[in-house]
């Protein structure tokens, strides 16, 4: 084995396999919806919750189906679109994969 197969890691003060670390990252950046499951973008997902959507005066009703999400840099967060809102950001936490 070469010196390149393996990275320190800081955060555990080890020398580690470089593929196992970009495993870690991996998992930790998935977006997940309320129940767990991997949303990818273009999916469509489900409200599980009533939501007022500020700045539209608007309550989006538990059920209501987003079509073509799109994952966002924050894992928490996904950016979909409504045939009455442009732009909506919703959090994970309120919706689960159709």
């Amino acid at each position: 084995m070469s010196d390149d197969d393996y990275i320190y890691d800081e955060a555990t003060g080890e020398w580690r396999p470089a593929s196992e670390i970009a495993a870690e990252k991996a998992a930790r950046n998935q977006v997940r919806d309320a129940s767990g499951t991997v949303l990818a973008d273009g999916d469509s997902v489900v409200l599980i919750k009533d939501l007022k959507v500020k700045g539209a005066g608007q309550t989006l009703k538990q059920g209501t189906v987003i079509k073509s999400i799109r994952l966002t840099d924050n894992p928490d967060e996904i950016d979909c679109r409504h045939e009455t809102i442009k732009g909506l950001v919703l959090r994970t936490e309120f919706v689960r994969k159709r």
